[in-house]
């Protein structure tokens, strides 16, 4: 039988004490709430159910005794079906704890879970609601043993400065990597499995950003075409590592396995940084499923109409958006971060669609009390902190508009940089802005040049591959008739679409590649690598392969000369930048430091006549110091001779990617069509 209850409330989620298990759960406006426990995750029907009580700050709860880590448990919540007031209780679908540490699989679709009867019709206040129990359909939560042996663990704390990003997806990463236990390919073992590890130390990156790993679930739409959320934005459980990713050795064993990974990947001095899916939930609009939040207390979670409450406010293109101005939702985003980060020992997040989450009735505000509560929070405001800044809603494109403290993914640094290495005109003023870290972003607000990630390519779009491959997407396997994805890939193909046909082709592909990864390189701000850009991957041209589990978005690891070659010189090129300060500002350049000096090809400073050049694909990038630093770089169609500034001391070319290798220089380098050149004055 449940003891009294304690008269405070209890923390929500799953507790495990001397004295059993204490659950409890937030609803406002719930009028019943029981807790149903299992014996095993397929069963249909409870072996226990138990009312909650009621207690202060609307939080049921009830401790029971003899319960401990492994029990199985989900909850259903009474209340009113009155979807014209904002209220969706039905209490014959089983519901996850929305503070759950782990699920028993995962959450796949069916019928029974259908949140209101009759065919689909929008936000219909009249609907009633569906019937059908989904127990034997739903996961279980699982009750997990908080502790954990973390041994010497000590997270690597590396400054911004000195970091360098390697955007991953932990199965994509390891499925197919020949050298990697195959019970763990594809699972966080496999991630921080003594192969892949070594890669990405002699990679040089300083950080893994893994893809979403918190619990997703399934899409009824994807589903019925056979296809599954691969990438995982589609969240449902914020306090769950995903049951995708793991070995299946034992139930809630994802926990352990994840802290496993981060105990590792820190032993081998990465940092773990984080994805994660806060605007949305995977219950989607008013005809999405009934899984957890939507049945506990829609009202609280998410933002609806104020006008027509049955209809659900959309930012992000995928139904809802969870309502970070209501206290209930704002504490479970806040406490999930600090359990990633306290109890699972993650370094940071990258935000997705992040601008919804300062979204007021007045639009975006940088003050909004999600970023107010991370400022002033001790676990929090320590942390790597990433803005995916745009989001769908109106005024949703903040590059540049996120607090002090924040970084963000500068997509106004990839945009300049396709443009001018695809040989666009008019390019080298935007060029030259953003490869000295894009003050005229960052600078008013105080901010230096770390707060802009930069990245050429990302998960979303083109691979680095496909980027100098494909001029248009080719997305026809993700069943939308090639409609999804983005029109504005700012690639070109360089002669054909798709497989090179002559070796003049394949050339100048993989030096415009080059080009691309040698000026994100050299470029002012943080760096960020897309998995398998090193190597030369590619999705045949799909720009938003989300929905494809298979070898189309797996790496290969099987090389060709070219891949090693690409290989070998992305390991040189951020070896190069981690030993050059110059590469590495912690602030802008300011107009009288004669540390920067923007050069035209004939060695002269750059004139207000040479900036507004349209026809020039030329610059040159002149760091002046003890061993003054130059990078020039021809975005044009033809060779370029470039005079070098006279000085007794000799230059010496460290990367060209034209040629491979170094060699002196002496007066002036011939420009290569497409070519970056790198040299160091001793």
């Amino acid at each position: 039988m449940p003891s009294s209850a304690p008269a405070a409330s209890p923390p929500l989620g799953a507790t495990v004490s001397a004295a059993g298990a204490t659950f409890a759960l937030y609803s406002a406006h719930a009028t019943a709430v029981d807790l149903c426990l299992f014996a095993h995750a397929d069963d249909a029907a409870e072996s226990r159910r138990v009312p909650l009580a009621r207690g202060g700050s609307n939080v049921w709860h009830a401790t029971l005794e003899g319960i401990g880590p492994g029990q199985l448990y989900g909850y259903r919540v009474d209340g009113p079906w009155a979807p014209g007031q904002g209220q969706r209780f039905n209490p014959a679908k089983l519901l996850l704890d929305p503070y759950a540490r782990a699920l028993t699989g995962p959450v796949t679709w069916h019928p029974a879970l259908t949140s209101h009867a009759g065919p689909a019709a929008g936000a219909a206040a009249d609907l009633p609601a569906d019937p059908r129990d989904s127990a034997g359909v739903m996961p279980k939560c699982v009750v997990v043993d908080p502790t954990f042996d973390w041994g010497e663990d000590t997270p690597p704390h590396t400054p911004w400065d000195r970091t360098v990003i390697y955007e991953c997806h932990v199965k994509g990463m390891t499925m197919r990597h020949p050298a990697v236990p195959e019970r763990l390919r594809g699972t966080y073992l496999g991630l921080s499995s003594e192969p892949v590890v070594r890669h990405l130390r002699e990679l040089g990156v300083t950080a893994v950003q893994l893809l979403p790993v918190q619990q997703e679930a399934g899409e009824p739409r994807l589903a019925q075409l056979g296809l599954t959320n691969y990438w995982g934005y589609s969240t449902i459980g914020y306090f769950a590592p995903d049951i995708r990713f793991a070995t299946g050795d034992r139930v809630g064993g994802q926990v352990a396995e994840f802290q496993r990974m981060v105990r590792e990947l820190h032993a081998a001095g990465l940092e773990v940084l984080l994805d994660a899916v806060y605007n949305h939930t995977a219950e989607g609009g008013a005809d999405g499923p009934t899984l957890a939040f939507r049945g506990i207390d829609n009202r609280s979670y998410y933002r609806l109409d104020a006008h027509d409450p049955a209809r659900y406010l959309d930012f992000t293109g995928t139904g809802n958006t969870v309502d970070l101005g209501s206290a209930p939702a704002l504490d479970l985003v806040l406490d999930s971060l600090r359990y990633w980060v306290e109890q699972l020992h993650v370094d940071g997040f990258r935000f997705d669609l992040a601008p919804v989450l300062g979204r007021t009735d007045q639009g975006f505000d940088p003050r909004a009390p999600f970023f107010e509560r991370i400022q002033h929070d001790p676990v929090l405001g320590a942390v790597k902190l990433i803005a995916e800044p745009w989001d769908l809603g109106p005024g949703g494109y903040q590059v540049g508009g996120f607090p002090a403290g924040w970084a963000e993914w500068n997509g106004k640094y990839r945009d300049a940089v396709r443009r001018f290495w695809r040989g666009d005109t008019g390019r080298v003023p935007e060029l030259a802005s953003r490869v000295a870290g894009s003050s005229d972003l960052y600078g008013a607000a105080g901010r230096g040049p770390l707060a802009g990630v930069n990245f050429v390519t990302c998960h979303d779009g083109f691979t680095l591959h496909d980027l100098v491959s494909y001029e248009r997407k080719h997305n026809e396997a993700n069943g939308e008739h090639n409609r999804d994805g983005s029109d504005q890939n700012l690639s070109r193909n360089w002669g054909v679409e798709g497989p090179a046909t002559t070796t003049q082709i394949a050339r100048v592909r993989e030096r415009v590649k080059r080009s691309l990864l040698a000026t994100l390189a050299c470029s002012q701000g943080v760096p960020m690598l897309a998995h398998g850009d090193e190597l030369g991957r590619t999705q045949q041209g799909n720009n938003n392969a989300y929905c494809h589990d298979g070898p189309l978005t797996w790496l290969s690891w099987d090389l060709n000369d070219d891949a090693r070659a690409l290989l070998a010189f992305v390991r040189r090129l951020f070896a190069l930048r981690a030993a050059t300060p110059e590469l590495r500002r912690q602030s802008f350049f300011s107009p009288a430091d004669d540390a920067l000096a923007w050069l035209r090809p004939d060695g002269a400073p750059m004139t207000a006549e040479d900036w507004a050049h349209d026809a020039n694909h030329v610059l040159g990038m002149w760091f002046d110091g003890a061993d003054p630093l130059l990078v020039l770089m021809n975005g044009g169609g033809r060779s370029r001779p470039f005079r070098l500034p006279a000085s007794p001391a000799a230059w010496r070319v460290l990367v060209d990617t034209s040629h491979e290798g170094e060699r002196p220089a002496e007066g002036q380098v011939t420009l290569a069509p497409h070519s970056l050149v790198l040299l160091r004055q001793r």
